[in-house]
């Protein structure tokens, strides 16, 4: 629903603009080439998704692997006694648990199909347990957040579009995707905590939170002192590292359970064609709107403004062209993967603005979507506060996002 009112702004915006511009300013050319834009970003949109079949196919046949090996179970395991904690109202063996945990294992190896399943399950579950039925209780919340929060680990999707339009190092993007994620969790996991009052300082919280955030920076103080041009080249290396090392673990604990890799890796390539071709006119939908709205002039406008804005502030502007994708990311996924196309398209895929528009597109997920699905799911009509603390855990991955570009990249 949210897409198609974003959808209908798009188009309704640009007529008005290229109307004014017409009628005021007498340019003849602007229908013309709004008419052109819609051709062009259709084709375009055409041609990625079939580009997309080689890479998608290939990541999903490796997922597949992992998840028919028992990563997803390996991740319940190792973060089950830190979401126990923050779950207190959960009964220990209840068997929603298992159901949280495999929704976010599977979110964190970037498994969307996966992990919606999951997650409409344990809200099932979880509304058994909901004293009132039309509101959302307090493991529903934390739950949800830990959705919205986009924690990832593999960011599957979009290096797979960064390949596609011809990114020297599809997962550069990796390390800093990583680091926004968890500023984003971070933030998402003490603004519900202050709401229900559970206690942080608890040692096994502290454990998990504190050691994490140790790790995260050291990579921060780390990439401080390197140089700028070994920075990005660091980057790379760690990230290539560490991914091609998850997949030979995949491939071992496959062989370790008797799994055959081969047609098992064949079962989810298969998937991954199938979402490649099912994408062409969801894709070609919102570029065409997004071209149309871009061509009218009322992006640029947007832009513009925005950078005019920080400018005066005192502030340095090459985050503000990668803004769009940032404020489409809350309402619609599919709105956001179309700004950082075409953020990527027009500023280049490995130019500061491309790289950020990636960084902003993993740093957090779609909170007004996911809330709708997943209360809508069990007619939950009373969310209390899961709204605001989705938007401040957006707020805290974005702005943690263009800090970390910085770093990364400027």
């Amino acid at each position: 629903m949210v897409l198609n009112y974003i959808w209908i702004f798009f188009f309704l915006t640009a007529f008005v603009i290229a109307l004014i511009r017409l009628i005021f300013f007498g340019d003849t050319e602007i229908f013309p080439a709004i008419m052109n834009s819609t051709f062009e970003n259709s084709k375009t949109g055409f041609e990625l998704s079939l580009g997309l079949t080689g890479v998608m196919t290939l990541w999903l046949g490796l997922m597949k692997v992992g998840e028919k090996g028992g990563v997803v179970q390996l991740l319940s395991k190792a973060v089950g006694p830190f979401f126990q904690k923050l779950f207190p109202e959960i009964p220990k063996n209840h068997p929603v648990n298992g159901s949280i945990m495999m929704n976010l294992a599977a979110n964190m190896l970037g498994l969307d199909n996966a992990a919606t399943p999951m997650g409409l399950k344990a809200m099932e579950q979880l509304q058994e347990l909901n004293p009132k039925k039309d509101t959302a209780s307090n493991p529903m919340i934390m739950f949800l957040v830990l959705n919205t929060s986009g924690l990832t680990i593999i960011p599957i999707s979009i290096m797979v579009y960064r390949a596609q339009l011809g990114a020297a190092n599809p997962s550069d993007i990796f390390l800093p995707i990583l680091l926004a994620t968890f500023f984003s969790t971070l933030a998402g996991i003490v603004a519900v905590s202050i709401y229900q009052k559970i206690n942080l300082l608890n040692k096994v919280i502290l454990l998990y939170l504190g050691g994490f955030s140790v790790f995260v920076a050291g990579i921060i103080y780390l990439f401080v002192l390197l140089p700028q041009t070994k920075a990005s080249v660091y980057s790379t290396v760690i990230a290539n590292v560490i991914l091609f090392s998850i997949i030979t673990s995949f491939l071992l604990l496959a062989l370790k359970k008797k799994i055959n890799v081969y047609d098992t890796f064949i079962e989810g390539a298969k998937e991954g064609f199938q979402i490649a071709i099912k994408i062409i006119p969801f894709l070609v939908a919102i570029l065409v709107a997004i071209g149309v709205f871009r061509t009218s002039g009322a992006l640029d406008y947007l832009v513009n403004g925005l950078g005019a804005a920080f400018a005066f502030a005192g502030l340095n502007t090459d985050f503000v062209a990668a803004l769009p994708t940032a404020f489409m990311k809350p309402l619609s996924g599919g709105g956001a993967r179309g700004m950082m196309i075409e953020t990527m398209t027009t500023y280049g895929v490995d130019s500061f603005a491309g790289r950020l528009s990636a960084i902003f597109q993993g740093a957090t997920d779609t909170t007004f979507y996911i809330i709708a699905v997943y209360f809508g799911s069990v007619s939950i009509k009373n969310t209390r506060y899961a709204i605001t603390a989705g938007l401040i855990a957006d707020l805290a991955g974005l702005i943690a996002a263009i800090f970390i570009a910085y770093l990364f990249f400027g």
